[in-house]
């Protein structure tokens, strides 16, 4: 459970810091539309947008590491436990 809320805060933040990237005023306001109430649609649903997909990329990145995790022999180990052996 603390797993998805640390994934949910980071996807939240990243999300955030997304849409603060693409906002109008690092450009001058070169691309305000004339309609104001679908220009906040339109942040809006991109920051739901971005929060899904760095939620989904964070969850599909922790089981890229846990199956190479699996997939390691455990000789590593006892070959260092070996060699510490006089």
């Amino acid at each position: 459970m603390a797993q998805r809320i640390i994934d949910g805060v980071l996807s939240a933040l990243a999300g955030l810091v997304s849409v603060l990237l693409s906002w109008p005023y690092w450009r001058d306001f070169e691309y305000w539309p004339e309609s104001h109430a679908l220009w906040w649609l339109y942040i809006a649903a991109g920051y739901v947008l971005a929060v899904y997909v760095f939620y989904v990329f964070l969850g599909s990145l922790r089981t890229l590491f846990l199956h190479d995790e699996q997939a390691r022999p455990d000789a590593g180990r006892d070959s260092l436990a070996r060699e510490e052996r006089p």
